[in-house]
């Protein structure tokens, strides 16, 4: 069905067992895993797919390191066996990332660490060579048997200047691991888009429309493009608007606070003396504030991110002159021969993390695990459930929207048929890495 038919269907049956708010990569990602499942689902958003936070990625499938720090193991471990089921899944798309980690003190963060985990230290400290191995070692191991990329090595100084002749001559030592790059997000997302209203008549996808309110039984729908409305009667109602959970949830006539979203921006440089540099490798570092940041190979171009700003509002978020200062700065930290100017900048943007409300003093204490917040009963004056899905990130959004297909089965009583857990997404069918 196409877009009119679609919408002109909606006219003659309002009904659906599930509408899904906001066609992010949770969105999707819960529609094609419910479309799996045989249950008819209409997925809206009130702009093109995946073009919110999705839409600002660092192009990373990543188990998140750092996060051991803050004790998140769960998180960890998750987001490192499905970084390497993407890449097995969808390897048209997703392949192992060589990531080099540059440490210029050997023992630094000996007795940060353990503070930061118990919570009684907030504020950013060095991490040096001890601690990032002994991270590594953990994070190699969460991989288990499954070799989808190499185990990490370390190297010495010497070694280090051998492989990267650019690199800050003060290194003590650098470590190379594997995450995972993913060279086009939106591209498979709408693969998982297509896959699943191919796999199921009875799931729709529809952007430009959007949630304008709520009653008892149903939600109105406009279509942005011609102002026209239209009414549907769910069986439940799935809140995937990342950062715009809340509004969304205003719209119903909720009041949540369930997202407390930091802002990240990006700059995309044409610097080929830089990109000649980082070679195949990105460089995930420590800058001299404690902020992790990374300089990223994008095809013939150089990545380089992110920050972590806490905004209420993810409608004025903006990757401003600030951040820009900064991250053509962060770059000196590890190429201090290498100058990136403002006028090689050929793309800039940001994104706000859909990150749960945090009482932490500092927004990278901010949990990035993830969880569905119920709403139902009579005091919300609705009829159906309300599930908001909160957090979340691209590495785990298979693992996501599993967890939350498998609570709406539920309470619809249906039985689970399929998994998405070996499926291969869209180009992945068939595909072989030989072609990479």
């Amino acid at each position: 069905m196409n877009r009119n038919e679609i919408l002109s269907s909606l006219k003659e049956n309002p009904k659906v067992s599930v509408l899904i708010i906001g066609a992010g990569i949770n969105g999707i990602g819960t529609f094609r895993d419910l479309a799996l499942n045989g249950v008819d689902v209409l997925l809206v958003d009130r702009g093109d797919f995946c073009s919110g936070a999705s839409a600002a990625s660092s192009h990373m499938a990543h188990g998140g390191i750092r996060y051991l720090e803050n004790g998140e193991f769960r998180l960890v471990r998750e987001a490192v066996q499905e970084r390497n089921l993407m890449i097995q899944n969808a390897p048209h798309i997703v392949s192992p990332l060589p990531t080099t980690v540059p440490m210029f003190k050997y023992f630094s963060g000996l007795f940060n660490a353990p503070l930061k985990f118990m919570g009684w230290l907030d504020k950013p400290s060095e991490r040096g060579s001890v601690i990032i191995k002994l991270g590594l070692m953990m994070y190699d191991a969460y991989t288990g048997k499954t070799r989808t990329v190499p185990r990490h090595k370390f190297f010495s100084r010497a070694e280090s200047l051998r492989r990267w002749n650019q690199l800050n001559p003060d290194v003590a030592n650098t470590a190379t691991y594997y995450d995972g790059l993913i060279s086009n997000p939106e591209r498979l997302a709408l693969e998982l888009v297509l896959d699943a209203e191919a796999d199921n008549p009875n799931a729709h996808a529809l952007n430009y429309v959007s949630m304008v309110g709520g009653g008892q039984d149903s939600i109105v729908l406009r279509d942005e493009l011609t102002d026209e409305t239209y009414e549907v009667n769910p069986d439940l109602v799935i809140n995937a608007a990342g950062p715009w959970i809340d509004f969304a949830n205003y719209n119903l006539g909720l009041s949540t606070r369930y997202v407390g979203g930091t802002k990240g921006s990006h700059i995309v440089v044409d610097n080929p003396e830089l990109r000649a540099a980082i070679g195949g490798s990105e460089f995930f570092f420590e800058n001299k504030d404690g902020r992790i940041v990374l300089i990223f190979p994008l095809h013939d171009r150089v990545l380089i991110g992110t920050s972590d700003i806490k905004i209420e509002n993810p409608d004025e978020a903006r990757c401003t002159d600030e951040e820009i200062e900064y991250f053509l700065g962060l770059v000196e930290r590890v190429f201090p021969s290498i100058k990136v100017t403002p006028e090689q900048i050929v793309f800039r943007f940001t994104g706000v993390r859909p990150l749960g409300s945090s009482g932490a003093k500092t927004t990278g204490q901010y949990s990035r695990d993830h969880h569905i917040e119920v709403l139902s009963g009579d005091w919300t004056n609705l009829h159906f459930p309300v599930y908001s899905l909160v957090g979340g990130k691209w590495t785990s959004f298979r693992a996501f929207s599993e967890q939350v297909t498998d609570k709406v089965l539920d309470f619809l009583g249906k039985p689970r048929q399929k998994t998405t857990r070996d499926l291969p997404i869209g180009g992945g069918r068939g595909f072989s890495t030989k072609c990479r």
